[in-house]
């Protein structure tokens, strides 16, 4: 069983511009939403991952590396051990 991702990503800015935040499933080229506050971004993605479980929200940071995961539903791929 596939599990879907979705990720929250910085959207715009560039010198002198205030970041903006987009909830972006993986497969789809565009982003769902666009909000001014990350934490907004971040709550918006994870009803969205919570609602097509087994799924995962991924965060990055304003520079888009990674930052934190949340899994909903069975794991696809639990750790060993």
């Amino acid at each position: 069983m596939r599990h879907t991702i979705y990720e929250v990503l910085p959207h715009g800015g560039g010198p002198g511009a205030k970041t903006k935040w987009a909830v972006k499933k993986r497969t789809n080229e565009r982003a769902t939403a666009v909000y001014d506050d990350k934490k907004v971004a971040v709550a918006r993605g994870r009803e969205l991952a919570k609602g097509e479980p087994p799924s995962q929200l991924i965060v990055h940071t304003a520079d888009g590396k990674f930052e934190e995961e949340f899994t909903y539903g069975s794991d696809p791929f639990p750790p060993k051990g």
